[in-house]
């Protein structure tokens, strides 16, 4: 395994999403894009962007957000997706080249990658800028790339009481297999940014203004129309119950299934598995 250069407190990241925490995204790509559907659909609305705009995705993973941006920005634009992970961003390239696409992508840690030349409209990421070791450095390293009049939007989770959706399958996960390690409040995480103070710091520190964060909340179909069997696969396969399982025996991932089955069952809507899911909508000026 390849590990793109990246800076030194973001190696561990850099592993992970080069191994198996990229392999799990590609694996269950399409399901994952219909899950977040409603939070890249409340991302792009936020950001606005317009047809020839410049626009970086930070974190875009398999391109999801990115290839929605290019169809906007179109061949007068630019749509970048930018990712740590090599393995997901040659699955975003194959989407790309499927669907005759603008949009390109690079293996590149936007701590240290240098943007400056990008001169971006706007700098945008689903759920991809939690993981920095030191947010402050890369967010000022990510402001570099905007032009003065340039803007910043991301989508961040708030904190895990109002995102059942993830928490319900950990929480049933976690009575058969040792809870996770308990993060602390400026670890990188899939929380990291759930706290509205710290996420102002963090923006005002590295040069941002204006900084402003809207609640939404949404309905995430875990299932994606395609039947209960797909909501559990999701629950086991991406997000916390899983990393929970990782790496335990049979009889403990067993019956870790059959209690993350019993609490998901009463949410079950015929075909679908609708639960709730809570998000910042973030966004700032260079």
């Amino acid at each position: 395994m390849n590990i793109p250069v990246a800076h030194a407190s973001n190696v561990d990241q850099a592993t992970y999403w080069n191994g198996p925490g990229g392999r799990h995204w590609i694996d269950r790509q399409e399901m994952q894009d219909g899950v977040l559907a409603p939070v890249a659909a409340s991302l792009l609305k936020a950001a606005g962007a317009a047809p020839g705009d410049r626009v970086i995705d930070v974190g875009c993973g398999c391109g999801a957000t990115t290839l929605a941006i290019a169809r906007v920005t179109g061949a007068s634009g630019r749509g970048l997706g930018v990712d740590i992970s090599a393995p997901m961003v040659e699955r975003a390239r194959e989407r790309a080249a499927a669907e005759s696409s603008t949009a390109q992508f690079l293996v590149a840690d936007a701590t240290i990658h240098d943007l400056a030349s990008e001169r971006a409209d706007l700098i945008i990421s689903r759920f991809g800028v939690m993981f920095f070791a030191d947010p402050a450095l890369s967010f000022a390293n990510m402001r570099k790339a905007l032009k003065p009049t340039g803007r910043l939007v991301f989508a961040c989770w708030r904190e895990p009481r109002l995102n059942p959706w993830l928490m319900i399958p950990l929480k049933a996960a976690t009575r058969h297999a040792p809870p996770l390690p308990k993060l602390g409040p400026e670890d990188p995480g899939p929380f990291s940014f759930a706290d509205e103070a710290r996420v102002r710091r963090i923006l005002s520190s590295a040069g941002f203004a204006d900084v402003a964060l809207e609640p939404v909340d949404l309905e995430l179909d875990t299932a994606v129309g395609l039947g209960f069997e797909n909501a559990i696969a999701s629950a086991l396969e991406i997000g916390p119950a899983s990393r929970a399982l990782e790496g335990h025996p049979d009889e403990v991932r067993s019956a870790a299934i059959a209690e993350i089955r019993a609490a998901l069952a009463p949410f079950q809507r015929g075909n679908r598995v609708p639960m709730g899911g809570a998000i910042w909508i973030v966004s700032a000026r260079a």
